[in-house]
């Protein structure tokens, strides 16, 4: 009767994550990728002790570092959220199937709750370069994800066509951007958004200031149009992959905010 109690060591995420810092970091990295200056300011800890602490997060493979693709001398964090979903649905069930049973059921709960829970859509704009890929790639997925509960755009400083290899990789996921356009940051000055998310680490360092402090978000992804043509097609499947890992998590996220918001009233 009481076999399944038998003791056992703590998964290895849970004694990564018990340490406060290194907890205060995953949260930070949930949000955005972050130079690891930044991530020192956030959680006002030494540079060197952040450091190490983001060394042990990586040896753990729940973080991920890339060279900036805008100085080569940053190196931007990112968290590998499928990984941490992956490992964290399995330190529950090491503890018992019955907390994953609930936690499956609340989040079926959450994913059809952001629209009816808002009075208006989340105003969400992505940022890149040249507004032909990344984000004219995270611009269709999020508008087929977010449905009516969102108005999205995307926008770029050096404007340039969408990129065909982006019109096919979309298709290939049913979503078609054909008619699509390129479009400058500039059309969008004074307009009101709720987040900015920059997709490129260029676009993060000019990005304009918009009013109303919407929240910026920087998902550091490589321009999969700045390879080798023989390796671009990968490239571009790589960052659809990307691009939906994050925008499923934000999309959760915007539902999670939607139903406490609803609660309030």
């Amino acid at each position: 009767m009481t076999s399944h109690l038998i003791a056992h060591e703590p998964p290895d995420l849970l004694k990564l994550l018990a340490h406060e810092l290194r907890w205060k970091l995953v949260q930070q990295l949930v949000h955005s990728d972050l130079r690891v200056q930044e991530l020192a300011e956030r959680v006002a800890r030494p540079l060197n002790l952040v450091s190490y602490h983001l060394a042990q997060l990586r040896r753990g493979a729940l973080v991920i570092e890339r060279r900036s693709s805008s100085d080569a001398r940053d190196v931007y964090y990112s968290l590998d959220l499928r990984r941490l979903q992956r490992l964290y649905h399995d330190a529950g069930v090491a503890l018992h199937p019955a907390l994953i049973e609930c936690r499956e059921q609340r989040k079926e709960d959450q994913a059809a709750a952001v629209a009816p829970a808002r009075r208006s859509p989340v105003r969400v704009l992505f940022l890149c370069t040249h507004n032909s890929a990344r984000s004219q790639m995270a611009e269709a997925m999020l508008r087929r994800l977010g449905g009516d509960a969102v108005e999205v755009h995307s926008a770029g400083s050096e404007i340039r066509e969408v990129h065909p290899l982006a019109i096919e990789t979309m298709a290939e996921r049913g979503i078609d951007i054909r008619g699509q356009r390129s479009k400058s940051v500039e059309e969008f000055a004074g307009q009101r958004f709720d987040y900015i998310i920059t997709v490129c680490d260029r676009m993060r360092e000019v990005c304009p200031v918009f009013p109303g402090e919407p929240e910026q978000v920087h998902w550091s992804i490589p321009d999969p149009a700045a390879v080798e043509a023989a390796m671009q097609k990968q490239a571009f499947l790589d960052v659809a992959e990307q691009l939906a890992a994050r925008l499923d998590f934000f999309v959760k996220a915007l539902a999670a905010d939607a139903m406490a918001d609803a609660t309030q009233f």
